[in-house]
């Protein structure tokens, strides 16, 4: 077993026997911090911080937390290059990670989203809709994945030990990537909508967009299409959705 796989495995054993989520806040303003830290307690959350980005990756080299709450805007190292990095690395390629950014228009939003983001909160939030999203997040990956490995062309997805393979190499992947991945390719025919995809994907549906689902199917395109402007696989069905075709 890998480094990766045992440490989801142990993330999943520890949501399993009810032991709490251990979450580390990036956030340079201490009362921003502060407040994300006291209202992620109260609810038995394990709350670790970190002032930078730097700080950051120190901590989640010694331990890697259930899930991070990263600010882009940061001193020194901007969020979006601490998400880049976390999903560059194969121990923390996985990590759920909920953005917090003071900028609400919907490019950034999507911005979050191409760089590895699994959900965001806009500034001024409510502690209560942060929580919220951060259980969201959490929930969405409690749901186990089919043990069985599956194969669909060049692709190769190993649900036991989260890996892609594409053609032969090793892709890495987010949690929410693979696991719409998984869903598309097990139902390889179906056409899905942005809403099905949510509900059956994301479970919490309470602040997901559709849009998402379009940022993460252009995300999944680009590492399994020879050509993601014309895929052979995930395929765009005008005025209803998505499908996911075995090629012939």
């Amino acid at each position: 077993m890998n480094q990766q796989t045992g440490q989801a495995t142990n993330a999943m054993s520890e949501a399993q026997r009810g032991l709490r989520y251990r979450v580390l806040i990036v956030e340079d303003d201490a009362d921003i911090r502060e407040l994300i830290r006291y209202n992620l307690a109260q609810e038995g959350f394990i709350v670790e911080e970190a002032p930078d980005g730097a700080q950051a990756l120190d901590k989640v080299k010694r331990r890697v937390p259930d899930l991070m709450v990263l600010d882009l805007m940061l001193p020194g190292m901007p969020g979006l290059q601490v998400c880049r990095q976390m999903r560059a690395e194969r121990e923390t390629a996985h990590l759920p990670i909920l953005i917090v950014t003071a900028k609400g228009t919907e490019v950034d939003k999507v911005l979050g989203l191409e760089m590895g983001a699994d959900d965001y909160v806009v500034k001024p939030f409510s502690p209560r809709e942060l929580v919220a999203r951060v259980k969201a997040v959490l929930r969405r990956f409690e749901r186990p994945l089919p043990p069985s490995p599956l194969k669909v062309g060049e692709i190769e997805i190993d649900p036991s030990a989260m890996t892609l393979t594409v053609a032969g190499k090793l892709v890495a992947t987010t949690a929410t990537e693979f696991r719409l991945l998984d869903y598309f390719a097990r139902h390889a025919g179906r056409v899905f909508t942005r809403d099905h995809l949510l509900d059956s994907v994301w479970r919490d549906t309470s602040y997901v967009t559709p849009r998402s689902v379009d940022v993460y199917v252009r995300r999944i395109r680009e590492k399994i299409e020879p050509d993601p402007e014309n895929p052979r696989y995930l395929k765009t069905v005008r005025g209803a959705g998505y499908r996911f075709e075995s090629p012939k």
